[in-house]
């Protein structure tokens, strides 16, 4: 502030401003001082006032993403950074809703203490609910939600979720995953809501939930459609892999879902780690600015993603060519969770001597600033606590439960073993998966990776069943099957794939039970009762040979918390309405298989059984 050393003539000072302020007529309360903070002007108004006062570090500054653990709400002031993030299991401690809250606000007053005031955007991973929150509703997976075939589900789930995220501060979610898994190697075959583009494009009504018919309403979170594009046809399924497919193959199989998200006025697109034709698509110009942003005319901005501008090149460390490269390809926002300061000065430095033209980087201003009008965080940009007490809630938990339900998929029940009943029975539980919320979960959930064990509050698969029965049926649990004989009528293993994510969730080799959950099945059988399956996992597996052992058979996916909606199926309160979101295998050698390419599945695409 300027302190004037003239204090001399106060009562003319004082006269001359009432004689102003009668000339110019009464300032309304709370009126704006500039355009850019006027409410009631056009979006694209106060974003073109705004862009005329920024310098060239502030627009640099808008660009850039950082990971909240390695940034302070100082740094938000000082090098006006437009956006933080908290990484899969980046949390605050402790890890609760109101301490997300107060985080959030603390890294808000940073942002608004800059010269211009504005506001940052905060983004997270809540792919299947807040994920990364204890205590939050952790919803099934997109594989879950594909079987349900339920666009308007799948709404409902996104505002359930938007509510949550708003809770506790946060307006950015990177979600729906809209890949098109065609490889159940791939270790995100789990985020994808179908291997054929119909089911991802129907079910991008998840956008709709997420951001609100327009933004800007009081939960309104802006999502992301990712990976853009191909990330689900890698050969072999690798992840961040290899696409090789035409361009016309490439537009029939995996554009279609983006088509839609557009459609649906998404906020921001994701771009994929992964290649189309040995080129890295955070450096495709092609794809980003002429197919997405000119073709399909998305307006929102695009983000990269974590460190992927560093990928361009295949050598660690970004430089400056990866650096203008991803940005005149069209990148808006470049996540750099840890090296954000040299990114900065890289940037400068690459507009300074015209690598990036300034049309770029104020195209890349111009879309983000609109964004954060519409989204309201001018005038809001602090946590809105009313809808902190939402996380978790009763509500969301009653709505994951039905999403369970709807997800299940019957794929075989001999002899009508299920529905079972509720009473005057005797039921055996067992394996690994029965009583552990984290395996049910699966990845991102709390970790990155996710983790087996109580690793949030909810139900699991055997309190479900436990609640289902009345007081005359008698349920026996034992992890390995030990204690089961004939007396038991039915025999349920609860059993499949522990918790993983990218990366780690790739299955170069076989995708079969393991041994121990064969040894939890062989108990069971060899105490000559049904034996009812219960299937958690990301994806198909290789069963084949197994399934004539069995007499049930039920894919439950990842249910998440709400392993209730198991029950509920298992017990014939509601009859199973899942269909196969993915072809199931024959064989692991069939990989990749899919609808229409001529391979004969165990169950084709679309199957699914009820009673």
């Amino acid at each position: 502030m300027i302190r004037h050393r003239h204090r001399a003539r106060p009562l003319a000072l004082a006269l001359f401003l009432c004689a102003v302020t009668a000339l110019a007529g009464p300032v309304p309360a709370g009126a704006a001082a500039l355009p850019y903070q006027d409410p009631s002007l056009p979006v694209a108004t106060r974003v073109a006032d705004l862009l005329s006062r920024m310098t060239l570090d502030e627009k640099i500054g808008q660009m850039t993403q950082a990971e909240r653990g390695s940034v302070t709400a100082a740094d938000l002031t000082t090098y006006r950074l437009g956006s933080i993030l908290s990484g899969g299991g980046s949390a605050p401690t402790p890890n609760t809703a109101t301490a997300w809250a107060d985080m959030y606000d603390g890294f808000q007053r940073g942002a608004l203490a800059t010269p211009l005031g504005i506001p940052m955007i905060y983004g997270v991973d809540a792919v299947h609910g807040h994920n990364n929150v204890y205590g939050a509703t952790i919803f099934p997976h997109n594989i879950g939600l594909g079987a349900t075939r339920d666009p308007a589900l799948v709404q409902q789930i996104g505002q359930a979720v938007a509510e949550e995220i708003a809770g506790t501060g946060v307006d950015w979610d990177f979600a729906p995953c809209l890949c098109v898994a065609r490889n159940d190697r791939w270790g995100r075959t789990y985020e994808s809501f179908g291997e054929t583009p119909d089911l991802p494009s129907s079910l991008s009504t998840l956008v709709t939930g997420l951001q609100g018919v327009n933004l800007g309403g009081p939960t309104s979170v802006l999502a992301t459609a990712k990976h853009y594009v191909g990330d689900g046809g890698t050969t072999g399924g690798d992840d961040q892999g290899d696409t090789v497919l035409s361009e016309a193959d490439l537009r029939a199989i995996h554009l279609p879902p983006f088509q839609a998200a557009v459609q649906r006025g998404v906020g921001s697109v994701m771009i994929s780690y992964s290649s189309w034709n040995g080129v890295k698509l955070h450096g495709n110009q092609y794809l980003i600015s002429t197919v997405l942003k000119g073709e399909l005319g998305f307006s929102g901005f695009v983000v990269s993603d974590w460190n992927g501008i560093d990928q361009i090149d295949g050598a660690a460390g970004f430089t400056a060519a990866e650096v203008s490269a991803a940005i005149n390809a069209g990148i808006d926002m470049v996540m750099v969770p840890t090296a954000w300061k040299t990114f900065l000065s890289t940037l400068r430095a690459e507009v300074q001597n015209g690598h990036v033209p300034m049309s770029r980087i104020d195209d890349a201003n111009r879309r983000i600033l609109t964004k954060k009008f519409e989204l309201g965080l001018f005038e809001r940009p602090y946590t809105d606590r009313s809808w902190t007490p939402t996380v978790g809630s009763a509500t969301h938990r009653a709505l994951a439960r039905q999403a369970v339900r709807q997800s299940q998929v019957l794929l075989k029940n001999a002899g009508g073993v299920l529905p079972l009943a509720r009473d005057n029975n005797k039921i055996f539980v067992a394996g690994k998966s029965a009583d552990n919320i984290g395996n049910a979960s699966g990845g991102w959930t709390i970790s990155w990776q996710g983790s087996s064990g109580p690793v949030t509050p909810g139900t699991s698969i055997l309190q479900g069943i436990r609640s289902a029965v009345g007081p005359t049926t008698t349920v026996t649990y034992n992890q390995r099957g030990t204690g089961i004989d004939r007396t038991y009528r039915a025999a349920i293993a609860v059993v499949g794939e522990t918790p993983y994510a990218e990366g780690q969730g790739d299955r170069t080799s076989g995708m079969s039970l393991d041994r121990d959950d064969l040894r939890t099945i062989a108990t069971l059988r060899n105490a000559g009762v049904p034996v009812i399956v219960v299937l958690v996992s990301g994806r198909p597996l290789d069963i084949a040979a197994e399934l004539p052992r069995w007499d049930t058979l039920l894919a439950a996916w990842l249910p998440g918390t709400e392993g209730a909606g198991v029950a509920d199926v298992l017990f014939g309160g509601y009859a199973p309405t899942g269909k196969l979101p993915m072809t199931w295998m024959n064989s692991v050698s069939q990989q990749p298989i899919n609808a229409g390419d001529g391979q004969v599945p165990l169950f084709p695409q679309g199957f699914g059984l009820t009673y």
